[in-house]
């Protein structure tokens, strides 16, 4: 793809985003290359690509955002872990190179809309009680599925399935997979277990005995209550994270999550 309009999307209430964005901002500079410079709570859309500064909190803001414009992102890693980053500021300079020589492709990630919200990673829906289990029932096309009595539940698409809801005992989907993930917190129950269904079905929670309604959370970042049946689906807009080319999700497990290294060689 022809890449004409760049942003760089930083936190400025964070140091080492704002050094890191300055960084940035002269390599792309040294290269002849302008770019619209935009903190991470005043995003706007007219860019073909988006560099993001900072943690997979701050790059699936920006994702929610930049979806509805078809606008490319690359992440650029200053938080613990940093799943949806390609880089880091140590190889800031390569990375950037191998954007503008074209070394990078783009992957679409599907996400989840229930009302006017959206996901990349995950809607999680807990009781409005503190400290209680809620009892929820939950419906795929209209056909009742399960009561959980459980701390909440997690609807989590595959790129999701490495966040909230692995923690939960969930499983790992692959990123391209056109599936969700159902995931109990904390059932009270041996028998509810994680459940992986088609991308294209309907889920609904009811409230059961939830007197006080839902707290719902979006990405982990937006929370909002409500007090009727909440409906999720596939959203009409996806992702789109650039990734570069020698990029590989099953490396990334290994690298970040030590998927499959022994205690012994951890430590």
């Amino acid at each position: 793809m022809r890449v004409k309009n760049f942003a760089v999307c930083y936190n400025n209430k964070i140091q080492n985003s704002v050094d890191a964005k300055n960084n940035l901002t002269q390599l792309l500079i040294e290269q002849n290359v302008s770019c619209e410079v935009l903190d991470i709570d005043n995003l706007k859309d007219g860019f073909d690509f988006a560099f993001v500064i900072g943690g997979d909190g701050t790059i699936l803001k920006a994702a929610r955002f930049f979806a509805k414009f078809d606008t490319p992102i690359f992440g650029i890693n200053l938080g613990r872990l940093g799943f949806l980053s390609q880089t880091s500021r140590e190889y800031l300079m390569q990375s950037v190179q191998k954007i503008l020589q074209g070394q990078f492709h783009i992957e679409e990630r599907i996400m989840l809309q229930s009302g006017d919200n959206l996901a990349l990673n995950d809607f999680v829906i807990k009781g409005n009680s503190h400290g209680r289990t809620a009892r929820l029932s939950l419906k795929i096309n209209g056909n009742a599925v399960c009561d959980y009595l459980a701390d909440g539940l997690i609807i989590s698409t595959p790129t999701g399935s490495t966040a909230y809801g692995l923690s939960a005992g969930g499983p790992v989907l692959a990123p391209k997979l056109e599936a969700f993930v159902i995931v109990p917190i904390c059932p009270h129950t041996l028998t509810a277990r994680p459940l992986v269904i088609p991308d294209n079905e309907l889920v609904t929670v009811s409230m059961g005995d939830c007197e006080n309604g839902f707290v719902v959370s979006t990405d982990g970042q937006n929370f909002y209550e409500c007090n009727a049946d909440i409906e999720i689906k596939k959203s009409l807009h996806n992702a789109k994270l650039a990734l570069l080319d020698d990029s590989d999700f099953y490396t990334l497990l290994r690298d970040k999550l030590r998927w499959g290294t022994s205690p012994a060689k951890m430590s």
